[in-house]
């Protein structure tokens, strides 16, 4: 099976508040996700250079805040693990593995090791100290600044409401506090693709199938047998054509806690009139910052192709690639309460909010509906749930990737009702909800 690996995203997730600063309310608003984007190769797989182009051609996703490191691509095969690292992994699945070699099937050591492999990378190239680094706006001499932090953190104020936070001691305190909620919810998503062609899978199925029929139905007459086998002679015809590609996802969040922010303020942080090689030397070589891992998720894509298709066969393998990057991110933030994101409501009445199909919605999603207070001691947000509403499975918007050359609707769920005319989903549950007010998935 051939392969290509997609790092997808370091994402960091907003926050909403507000704060004092030198007596002007400062509103803090920014419920954008950041992410960065990378594309991994291994082997040579059917289509590359079309899922390649795919990927980097994409829109940016519209719900996050861009955060580009500058590491745009990695292999897994360069980073090897030591006898120490392969005697612990290959232990755990040791009767596996002996089943496997004496089963004849070749062990695939780089696909058996790579989630070790990923999380050697993350942390010989100092992924998470790149993270921190472009949180503060990090320059060649080392010197750090609050501007990244204050542009994501407080949207809505005024350049003058900005700079006297940024000046003040309550206004550093208060850059602090955000950032502990920006740059505490920083995500690295590795998603790994198997992309391979239906036709070698459909035509061992269909050999299967008659080796099976010709043995339950020895004896039968053959006129029965020859009608049966071309049953699965037609199941063969239609699933051998195009593509089936997979994408198994590893979720990376970054450790940022009190106890690292103050090492980091104290030990590692400096401005631009207050240089300090030691400290540039002390961040460049830091272990502070880490990554940990959160879990992963799998989504799986068919790639059909049909004689009255508009598309040409490599348009159809870039937009189902486009999609199937959309399809793994709901996944994850369904799973997964730290990864999830929240969301506006559009209108109260009906409840109405821009997420959809691409979001993974089919119907009967229930989402906790939140109402922002602001904590009285740190100036930071709140959130009560104060209801649950549930996803209108007739109205539901499409808003899965398109291209260009023409309308392509996703195939609506058993019940499911697609309307190219919904600009967002209606939810039902009540009546009390405004616009503006948030909503979080439940699982």
């Amino acid at each position: 099976m051939k392969k290509i690996i997609i790092l997808v995203g370091v994402i960091s997730l907003g926050i909403s508040t507000i704060a004092q600063a030198q007596d002007k309310k400062v509103t803090v608003k920014n419920l954008r996700s950041s992410l960065h984007t990378m594309v991994i190769e291994s082997d040579n797989f059917p289509r590359k250079e079309v899922v390649l182009k795919a990927f980097n051609d994409a829109p940016f996703p519209d719900k996050y805040n861009e955060h580009t490191i500058g590491e745009k691509s990695f292999n897994p095969v360069k980073y090897t693990l030591s006898a120490e690292e392969k005697a612990i992994i290959y232990k755990s699945s040791e009767a596996a593995n002996n089943a496997a070699i004496a089963a004849g099937v070749k062990i695939d050591s780089v696909a058996n090791e790579l989630p070790y492999r990923i999380q050697k990378y993350l942390s010989k190239e100092k992924i998470a100290n790149k993270l921190v680094a472009k949180w503060f706006n990090r320059q060649a001499d080392g010197s750090l600044d609050w501007n990244l932090v204050a542009e994501r953190g407080i949207m809505n104020a005024s350049d003058i409401e900005t700079k006297n936070a940024k000046s003040s001691s309550e206004g550093q305190a208060l850059l602090k506090n955000i950032g502990l909620e920006l740059i505490g919810n920083t995500f690295v998503v590795v998603n790994k693709f198997n992309f391979f062609a239906n036709e070698p899978a459909a035509a061992a199925i269909r050999d299967l199938g008659k080796a099976k029929l010709a043995k339950e139905m020895a004896g039968q007459p053959q006129f029965v047998i020859d009608k049966l086998n071309s049953g699965i002679d037609a199941a063969y015809e239609k699933g051998k054509e195009g593509y089936s590609i997979f994408a198994t996802s590893y979720l990376y969040k970054l450790v940022w806690n009190d106890s690292i922010a103050t090492i980091f303020y104290s030990d590692l942080y400096m401005e631009k009139d207050k240089i300090d090689a030691k400290k540039k030397n002390a961040f460049d070589n830091s272990d502070l910052f880490k990554l940990e891992f959160v879990g992963d998720e799998t989504a799986v894509g068919l790639i059909t192709f049909s004689l009255n298709e508009k598309r040409t066969e490599e348009q159809i393998v870039s937009l189902s690639t486009k999609r199937i990057i959309d399809k793994v991110y709901a996944k994850l933030q369904k799973k997964y309460d730290v990864f999830k994101t929240l969301t506006e409501l559009l209108t109260g009445n009906p409840i109405t909010a821009k997420i959809g199909t691409k979001e993974g919605l089919v119907g009967g999603e229930k989402f906790d509906v939140l109402e922002k207070s602001e904590d009285p001691k740190t100036g930071l947000p709140i959130y009560k749930s104060i209801g649950t509403i549930k996803v209108d499975k007739n109205l539901i918007w499409d808003n899965s990737y398109n291209d260009e050359v023409t309308t392509v609707t996703n195939p609506a769920a058993e019940g499911q009702t697609t309307n190219p005319k919904i600009e967002a989903t209606t939810f039902s549950g009540g009546k009390k909800y405004y616009p503006g007010i948030l909503i979080k998935q439940l699982k």
